[in-house]
């Protein structure tokens, strides 16, 4: 899957949010790290992995082998499901929907992003190239509305813009008002070109770190899709995993994720809501951050992520995420798989 397809945070690939490790911006040589011999794979993370998935493991790492399909998604701001599949139908592209997302469509195999690039639909921002792990954390906030909504970590706009979609005016109430940042000035243009294209007006993009928000702000819901090791994500015999995603790295992403959760349950309406997700499938970056957050703010609590065909442990068919196991009940961790890269999806209401 290549970059273009990615719309997650991981810190192991500099196409994507959080900023280069400082070995890796200064160019100056890492020592080598021990790496599993099946996998190609840092062995600190195959080793967290078996120690915690036991034998799940084993599936786990048949997932980081998979080739996925190209997956994408109806921009409904610009179109709808039927305009998109004609199109794709006029150009010999074959699809198959997915269940439990009416505008996710997955492309038969053998078919590559440049095929998509070519079409009318991608250049008139019609369609947006994201895979179905990362559809998933939108679609479990639920923007409403009329809602003020907070987009922590929001380059390249994927998420920003599937919830711009989910939450359009009507019946009399306005479109949600999102206010997405970030703090990379690149990726804040590259963040705001996809938006223009992609026809999200309903959007504020902030140049800042959203750990340093003021106090005085206040939102209904808010999404974090951190900044991870991609634990989730990566593939077997993945040099720049190989390099780079070792236990210090794990350790910094660990301190931003609990400092832009602890922020992001600072600015949350009573009555609000919040999503935390990763495309981690390790407990600290994950599990752990959201426990130590739910300590640090008593008055918030978590909720179950309803989506459908994603109970816990369970996976009801063969386009279902299979959910691995969690010491929460109702957060979700999505296996990797042929469909599906590793997630982390969680969701925190505060009381009032």
């Amino acid at each position: 899957m290549s970059s273009r397809q990615r719309t997650h945070k991981s810190t192991t690939r500099p196409t994507h949010r959080a900023r280069r490790t400082r070995e890796e911006s200064s160019g100056q040589p890492r020592r080598p790290q021990q790496l599993d011999e099946l996998t190609g794979l840092p062995a600190h993370l195959v080793e967290a992995v078996r120690a915690r998935y036991g034998e799940l493991a084993d599936t786990i790492i048949d997932g980081w082998g998979q080739r996925r399909p190209v997956t994408m998604r109806a921009n409904t701001l610009r179109t709808d499901l039927d305009e998109v599949v004609r199109e794709l139908d006029e150009a010999g592209i074959e699809y198959a929907h997915v269940p439990w997302y009416a505008d996710a469509l997955v492309l038969a195999d053998g078919t590559r992003e440049r095929d998509v690039w070519q079409l009318d639909a991608y250049a008139q921002g019609k369609v947006y190239l994201q895979s179905l792990s990362s559809m998933l954390p939108p679609l479990a906030l639920e923007p409403r509305p009329g809602a003020d909504v907070l987009d922590m970590c929001a380059a390249p706009g994927g998420k920003t813009s599937e919830m711009a979609a989910l939450a359009p005016a009507g019946d009399g109430a306005r479109a949600a008002r999102i206010t997405a940042c970030e703090l990379s000035v690149p990726r804040a243009e590259k963040l705001e070109h996809n938006l223009a294209k992609l026809g999200a007006t309903n959007v504020q993009v902030m140049r800042t770190d959203a750990r340093r928000l003021d106090d005085w702000f206040c939102f209904d819901q808010v999404l974090l899709d951190a900044p991870c090791t991609g634990s989730g994500t990566v593939t077997l015999h993945d040099e720049h995993a190989a390099r780079y995603l070792t236990p210090e790295l794990a350790s910094r992403v660990e301190r931003s994720q609990r400092a832009l959760l602890d922020r992001g349950l600072t600015v949350l309406k009573a009555g609000g809501s919040l999503v935390y997700s990763t495309c981690s499938i390790l407990p600290r970056e994950n599990e752990d951050v959201v426990e130590w957050a739910l300590a640090r703010h008593p008055d918030c609590e978590l909720a179950s992520v309803e989506l459908p065909h994603a109970a816990a442990g369970e996976a009801t068919d063969a386009e279902a995420p299979l959910a691995l196991p969690s010491r929460l009940p109702g957060t979700l961790t999505v296996c990797p798989s042929r469909l599906y890269e590793g997630f982390f999806v969680s969701r925190i209401v505060k009381r009032g």
